[in-house]
């Protein structure tokens, strides 16, 4: 095992933060790339990237890692320091107000210029070419601040990653995962060994988070050049929401770690018997099909429906009470689909999205997550 620093940028006088990478395994084979709490408040992930770890040495301690397995456990040292009044706020950088995943670079637009010579008709071959073409734009790449920094720090990180997973969680939530519709064959597995309830698809959801921005590339290269060109799925990247916020505990994190390693073994990264595939619990869904219930009117919450729970069109999510008044507001939803988030408070206000539901027909359009 390797661990590597990586400095970032001082946004002040006498303040200095880095992030610790660790490196399992040789190079030459296929490359694994894993952070968690890019929120740094969704810290489930965090003990999940502990357990890997301990995990991961013993694998490579008996000659049994076929390829390279990077783990990132505080990708966000920046979130990490952000405390009002004991409470962590590491959803959104408090000096810009950018949330910590967006905004990162759109590798297809980097590469765009220099990439169309290098392609041939060997996969790999331009494969290799890609991967060569994303190093150098990176490294042409001039931070300014620490936030840019940061991001900079891990796309460097993660770019040549033959699979990334991006471990969070959501404030309410059961277990569900992100990714594109290009690369669901490669990622169904994962789903089904971390028993995930909510798998939704999506090209590109707007915002460069950072799971897209790795697939997003290989995909938007295909649509491009893939009629004179055979352009691999170079980058398979999945955003892995482990439950809730509050979900931190030694059992949870060693389940979730051993779906991984199952996930790993089943990819031929580690040398170990496979552990058969489970049934995946729903079928995938288009995020654009995902229905938010929004609040109407503000007043005590009442959740009537269970996160992972399937609901049917019209079915109750939850009553709004004003005590005041004596209004009881219910919620329904319009489509029917597994309830895979729900909001953490009990008060809401008019227009707060208080839950989720995957429905299986893409409806909306534009900026598919939230803030």
């Amino acid at each position: 095992m390797q661990t590597r620093t990586h400095q970032l940028i001082s946004p002040t006088l006498g303040t200095s933060r880095s992030i610790a990478s660790f490196h399992y395994g040789p190079d030459g084979g296929q490359k694994i790339y894993i952070q968690s709490s890019l929120h740094a408040d969704e810290l489930p992930g965090m003990l999940v990237a502990w357990k890997l770890r301990r995990l991961l040495a013993a694998f490579e301690a008996a000659g049994k890692l076929r390829g390279e397995v990077v783990i990132v456990p505080v990708p966000n040292p920046i979130g990490l320091n952000q405390f009002l009044h004991g409470n962590l706020l590491g959803r959104f950088d408090t000096n810009s107000g950018h949330n910590f995943n967006r905004n990162f670079h759109d590798l297809a637009a980097l590469i765009a210029p220099r990439i169309e010579a290098r392609l041939s008709n060997d996969a790999e071959a331009n494969r290799a070419a890609v991967r060569a073409a994303m190093k150098e734009a990176l490294d042409e790449q001039t931070p300014r601040t620490e936030l840019e920094s940061q991001r900079l720090a891990l796309q460097k990180l993660s770019y040549d990653a033959d699979v990334v997973l991006d471990l969070h969680c959501d404030l309410d939530a059961a277990l569900h995962l992100y990714t594109n519709p290009d690369i669901w064959t490669e990622v169904e597995p994962l789903a089904r060994y971390l028993d995930s309830k909510a798998s939704l698809l999506a090209l590109n959801s707007v915002g460069n988070p950072f799971d897209e921005i790795h697939s997003f590339c290989w995909s938007d290269l295909r649509a491009r050049y893939g009629d004179r060109f055979p352009i691999p799925n170079g980058g398979i990247s999945v955003t892995v929401e482990l439950r809730s916020q509050h979900d931190v505990s030694h059992e949870l994190a060693d389940k979730d770690a051993q779906a991984i390693v199952n996930y790993l073994i089943h990819r031929g990264v580690i040398d170990a018997p496979q552990a058969s595939l489970p049934e995946l619990a729903f079928p995938a869904t288009p995020l654009a099909g995902a229905e938010p219930i929004v609040a109407p009117a503000s007043g005590v919450l009442v959740f009537r429906a269970q996160v992972g729970a399937f609901i049917d069109a019209g079915e109750a999510i939850a009553d709004i009470v004003d005590p005041l008044t004596d209004t009881v507001t219910t919620l329904k939803c319009s489509t029917s689909g597994v309830m895979y988030a729900r909001h953490i408070t009990r008060f809401a206000t008019a227009g707060l999205e208080v839950a989720r539901i995957a429905g299986a027909k893409a409806y909306r359009t534009g900026s598919l997550l939230s803030a």
